[in-house]
């Protein structure tokens, strides 16, 4: 006879009751017929797996060793056929049942989790975090993500190197994080001119503080003072001090006691995209995700008027056309 996942169920009944009698009761059987079968059990595995008196039935070292194995292939394989099940009967053209997103952050990856987890309760969501566009685009590729969901500088959409699908969701013009006693706080955008003598800090990571930065500088008439790069809240910190201006995305929540002002003429431009491997499962869900993460956005941007209408007299920027993926 060979050994099958119900004789491990059988097994583990006898152990959890401490009884066959109780066993053959749980598991809806006759007690001779439990009986015989674990009869069977122990000649397959050649030995009593239960020491068994009036007292009942206990495992013998034997039964232990075999129990350790059960507990683990049971569960395991019902966690297989669960995920199966959902695959197959509710994966529609437009869900998974796992989504693995990898993000460089900001509220777009929130919202598109939160819709998600709103849409597909059952669904397994899981979120990895990187401050470059290499290392999630690469994940993507290797498997280990469905999704990426980054920012990149200027016009261009992320290299065709990496040989992923990529959208744009959204485009934004590059906004300063100041103090709001800051005299270019007052008006709707500052011109990058009347910052020339500002010290700068950025993020660490993939963004504008680099060539695109020192390029917009250039076409304003200076050269940035050096540049300075650490973490997001040591970023947050030396503004707050008066030490430095930042830059950031208008979907940004500053702080009591700063603001973000669009640059005048949108020089800088940060674009939201999401990547997927065209030949993945990922890619005929895509354009739900997509819709989800302009949904995102949108609600993000929201929380800005003045962002809003300053977008007003930049319409090529903001909520991009979604296309069909």
């Amino acid at each position: 006879m060979n050994l099958e996942l119900r004789h491990l169920k059988v097994v583990c009944a006898i152990a959890e009751t401490g009884s066959v009698t109780k066993a053959a009761s749980l598991l809806g059987l006759a007690q001779p017929a439990l009986t015989a079968q674990l009869q069977r059990i122990e000649r397959t595995l050649g030995g009593p797996l239960f020491e068994r008196d009036r007292r009942g039935a206990r495992p013998t070292a034997l039964g232990e060793l075999v129990l350790s194995r059960a507990r683990v292939l049971l569960p395991a394989m019902k966690g297989l056929q669960d995920e199966a099940a959902r695959l197959a009967g509710a994966g529609s053209d437009d869900t998974m049942s796992r989504y693995r997103i990898g993000s460089i952050g900001g509220p777009i990856i929130g919202g598109m989790v939160h819709r998600l987890s709103e849409a597909q309760p059952d669904a397994q969501i899981s979120t990895h975090a990187s401050y470059y566009v290499e290392e999630l685009a690469t994940m993507v590729l290797a498997g280990k993500l469905d999704y990426a969901q980054v920012g990149v500088c200027g016009d261009a959409l992320p290299s065709a190197e990496y040989g992923l699908v990529w959208q744009t969701i959204a485009i934004d013009g590059v906004c300063v994080l100041m103090p709001e006693k800051h005299p270019a706080a007052k008006g709707v955008d500052v011109d990058l001119a009347d910052l020339a003598e500002e010290q700068w800090v950025a993020g660490t990571g993939d963004g504008c503080f680099g060539d695109c930065f020192a390029a917009a500088c250039a076409r304003a008439g200076f050269t940035p003072r050096r540049m300075l790069e650490t973490d997001i809240r040591g970023c947050v910190d030396m503004v707050e001090s008066g030490l430095a201006l930042a830059l950031c995305q208008p979907t940004f929540r500053p702080p009591g006691g700063l603001t973000h002002v669009p640059i005048q003429g949108a020089p800088l431009r940060w674009r939201q995209v999401l990547g997927w491997h065209p030949d993945s499962p990922a890619a005929r869900v895509a354009p739900r995700l997509i819709s989800m993460a302009s949904e995102a956005y949108q609600e993000a941007a929201a929380r800005n008027p003045l962002y809003v209408e300053w977008l007003e007299g930049y319409p090529q920027l903001g909520a991009q056309q979604l296309a069909a993926a």
